[in-house]
């Protein structure tokens, strides 16, 4: 399970550099302002990077009834508010794990019926599932790691 590998940065067409935990919370909290129903957001970065910080601020966008928190030894955790949000970590999940058996296309089914949101960390084994379905895809990193220039700068530094 530690074999997790991340994107490249350079592949990502837009950056944006927040400090802290609160700032993260709120690029969350503003991306759920964008959304309408069935997008899936999977969540890149290392441990700790703030990935569930920045889900915490989308559900509290979203005005869900309880505060994210880490799905590491739940596999998903539902929020119910302005859309459902359902909050996966595959973090734990065995490379031969059958994503069927967890109940992975069910999720999906709400998904793409606009009655949820995902929020995915750890995507990697989602993506076999999603082929070239739409979602959108971010990257947390520590700033030190990105080259500084003009329009660049983190997605989610720690």
């Amino acid at each position: 399970m530690d074999d997790h590998l991340l994107p490249d940065p350079a592949a990502f067409a837009s950056r944006r550099e927040v400090r802290g935990p609160e700032a993260t919370e709120e690029l969350g909290r503003r991306a759920a302002e964008l959304l309408s129903g069935g997008e899936v957001l999977l969540l890149w970065g290392d441990l700790g990077a703030g990935k569930t910080c920045f889900t915490r601020g989308l559900c509290r966008g979203l005005e869900t009834d309880l505060e994210a928190v880490s799905p590491t030894f739940t596999l998903v955790n539902t929020y119910l508010g302005r859309l459902k949000v359902l909050h996966l970590d595959f973090y734990r999940i065995d490379e031969d794990a059958d994503l069927e058996d967890v109940g992975v296309q069910g999720l999906l089914d709400e998904v793409w019926d606009a009655t949820a949101v995902m929020v995915a960390e750890w995507p990697e084994r989602l993506l076999e599932v999603l082929g070239d379905l739409p979602r959108v895809e971010l990257l947390a990193v520590p700033a030190t790691i990105l080259k500084r220039g003009p329009g660049t700068s983190a997605a989610i530094p720690h």
